[in-house]
């Protein structure tokens, strides 16, 4: 039975939520919606890029922007699968994928929690382009990124 895109939001949330590496990076969806996605994550030492400053390592700030880019891209093409049942809808999203990912370094990854936010540049059938960033709890802003997905 198909689904409406307002239904699927939470199922999507929770996927992912369970997948294995975004567990690993402590990643937790706090907002997903077809505006805007924010993933949340608390410090911890094992995600250290430079042990004598204490900061997030580049490749922790480029993946948790990418998951929030590919969470937005695909909340983003919801619509057009409304029609569609569950199966051919995981079907669907087993093919999404990232293009392209850019990542701006701006700030050292400083905090006690990050929160990255992600929201839609442009959608189109088969490809949608998304705007990161990343915050800590201060609102210090510490990196941006522009993602290209791969959505049809």
């Amino acid at each position: 039975m198909a689904q409406s895109a307002e239904q699927l939001l939470p199922y999507i949330a929770a996927t992912f939520d369970q997948m294995p590496f975004n567990r690993l990076l402590g990643l937790q969806v706090s907002r997903f919606a077809d505006d805007e996605v924010e993933v949340r994550f608390p410090w911890a030492t094992q995600l250290v890029g430079n042990p004598i400053q204490q900061i997030l390592h580049g490749g922790v700030i480029a993946t948790v922007l990418d998951v929030a880019g590919g969470m937005m891209a695909v909340a983003s093409a919801l619509g057009r699968f409304s029609d569609k049942d569950q199966s051919e809808l995981v079907q669907r999203f087993g093919k999404m994928s990232t293009i392209d990912i850019r990542t701006d370094y701006l700030r050292p990854g400083r905090g006690e929690e990050f929160i990255a936010t992600a929201r839609v540049i442009r959608a189109g059938n088969k490809v949608a382009v998304c705007r990161m960033e990343l915050h800590n709890e201060q609102g210090v802003h510490i990196a941006l990124g522009t993602g290209t997905y791969l959505v049809g």
